[in-house]
């Protein structure tokens, strides 16, 4: 059985990063814009979600001498950041919802190690801060069941994901109905998936896949302009910012995991 690397394990990088405070640097990081997730990578995977240890995650949640009987039952990840990047929403949720334990899921690995190295800067250098957030390396199109128990989830975020402009690579979409199967899968009823890109076809595509899905509703826009995350969307992230700079448009789509009868 196979166990995550959390964020505040790793090399020499990621401990220096942590005592001094210091954020990483991109250019030290970089890597393609996308990946091919139907290819095969070489990452520990957890056979199940009761095999991810999140004290290596989330060491202040889950602390080594913690135990005993009558303790509260423990926290579990409850945001996920699929395709996380450089982990600017992560940043950007962690003040807003400082008890609620969210997670990255990149398939890069450099990028990866990246957003390890980012957040152990930010909880050294902001102490009781940003202990919140992880990251971890995966292909969330494959392995997500292999993290997150039934209705775990609350909300699920596909931000500025890869268009796979070709019809062929339509399958390599990280939104598809079969995916959403999945991710209903995770997500409590009354969750909420958020999506976002600057590719008017794929954020159509995006809409009339979770229009089409019997699990999911849209959410009216007036809850939409209430709701504190909606912004961070196109605000947080590295490509959101680059949109903005470049005066580009985005199209977003954001629905409400619903329940069936028969469930």
């Amino acid at each position: 059985m196979t166990r995550t690397n959390g964020a505040n394990g790793g090399g020499d990088g990621q401990q220096q990063a942590s005592a001094a405070g210091k954020l990483p640097r991109k250019r030290f990081y970089r890597a393609r814009a996308h990946s091919n997730p139907l290819s095969d990578s070489h990452f520990p995977v957890p056979v199940s979600p009761d095999e991810v240890d999140l004290s290596q995650h989330y060491p202040r949640y889950f602390p080594a001498d913690k135990g005993g009987e009558g303790e509260e039952p423990p926290p579990r990840i409850r945001f996920a950041d699929v395709g996380c990047g450089f982990g600017g929403l992560l940043v950007g949720l962690s003040p807003l919802f400082p008890d609620t334990l969210m997670i990255g899921m990149e398939l890069r690995d450099k990028v990866t190690e990246y957003v390890k190295e980012r957040i152990l800067a930010l909880r050294a250098s902001n102490p009781g801060h940003y202990d919140n957030i992880s990251v971890v390396r995966t292909n969330s199109m494959k392995y997500i069941p292999n993290y997150f128990r039934k209705a775990q989830i609350t909300k699920m975020f596909f931000l500025f994901p890869d268009p796979h402009f070709k019809e062929k690579n339509h399958r390599r979409r990280v939104i598809s109905m079969q995916l959403l199967d999945e991710y209903a899968y995770v997500m409590e009823v009354g969750g909420i998936i958020y999506t976002i890109t600057d590719v008017e076809e794929l954020g159509e595509w995006m809409r009339s896949c979770l229009e089409k899905h019997p699990l999911f509703e849209a959410i009216l826009e007036e809850e939409i302009n209430a709701d504190p995350v909606v912004k961070l969307l196109s605000t947080a992230t590295e490509e959101s910012q680059k949109v903005a700079r470049n005066g580009g448009q985005t199209f977003h789509a954001i629905f409400r995991r619903i329940s069936l009868q028969e469930e």
